[in-house]
């Protein structure tokens, strides 16, 4: 069986009397592409962020790669984050660095890198994802929106992580740009051999990606699955969410990939 990469045991979430999860337990193995997805305030990013450490549940443990993140100093926690990359929704670049400073910040942070070094490293983060070294000296402002998700994208594998999280990682992109970034992240999952937990209401982007899917709703989690046990499941979120007339036809279209590749 695959190793657990992230286990939340136990997990509540509540501000003064809004109880946003309730008894969460989730195990992301190893190799695996998870999705979350939910309604508006079912608590996917508050989750996403405890798993990043970034906010701490009201009861319940978050271990990732078997280390508790809660409860470890500030000197371990910068050790267990250096393991995963982060791609944040609109990319989160920082406005007055180039290109190449904001995918060499977290290489130079770790204060063990020469620079030269760290220019050839941010050269091959930005190859990897499709960005030509003549852009390492734009300013984010002069940037297309599916500039900056691949930059922060560079910037999130900087350092080699084993872990990545995505936070909507196809929003406000057209849907040529939107294929073509998941398109990215499916080939770098496989050559980097990278775990994935990812936020998305795109279902495109979910059904494309997905080794399991989580669903939030109700303050619980519904069901982990593969996404044929999620949609076969009877839940009203569930039901409106994949049987729309979108989440039909990226249905269909991933039955129609399976039916040609049953042929060869």
């Amino acid at each position: 069986m695959a190793e657990p990469i992230i286990e939340v045991k136990g997990l509540w979430t509540q501000f003064g009397t809004h109880v946003v999860h309730r008894d969460i337990n989730l195990t992301v193995y190893r190799g695996e592409i998870m999705s979350l997805v939910g309604g508006s305030g079912s608590g996917k990013t508050t989750l996403l962020r405890q798993m990043l450490g970034l906010e701490r549940p009201t009861r319940g443990e978050v271990h990732v790669f078997g280390e508790p993140l809660h409860g470890n100093d500030a000197d371990e926690l910068r050790r267990l984050r250096n393991r995963w990359g982060m791609l944040f929704q609109e990319g989160a670049l920082f406005s007055a660095l180039t290109v190449f400073d904001n995918v060499a910040l977290p290489l130079r942070e770790l204060h063990t890198i020469e620079e030269e070094l760290i220019h050839d490293l941010v050269i091959m983060k930005l190859n990897m994802v499709g960005i030509e070294p003549m852009h390492a000296t734009k300013m984010p402002a002069d940037l297309s929106g599916g500039m900056i998700k691949r930059i922060a994208l560079a910037r999130a594998l900087a350092l080699e992580p084993e872990l990545l999280f995505l936070d909507e990682p196809t929003a406000g992109l057209d849907p040529d740009r939107s294929e073509s970034f998941v398109t990215l992240i499916k080939g770098l999952h496989r050559e980097l051999n990278l775990s994935v937990v990812m936020v998305t209401h795109d279902l495109d982007t979910l059904v494309s990606l997905s080794t399991r899917v989580t669903v939030l709703a109700d303050q619980r989690l519904v069901i982990v699955g593969t996404l044929d046990e999620v949609v076969a499941n009877q839940h009203p979120f569930i039901r409106n969410f994949f049987m729309g007339e979108r989440g039909r036809r990226a249905l269909e279209a991933v039955k129609q990939v399976r039916d040609v590749i049953s042929m060869i």
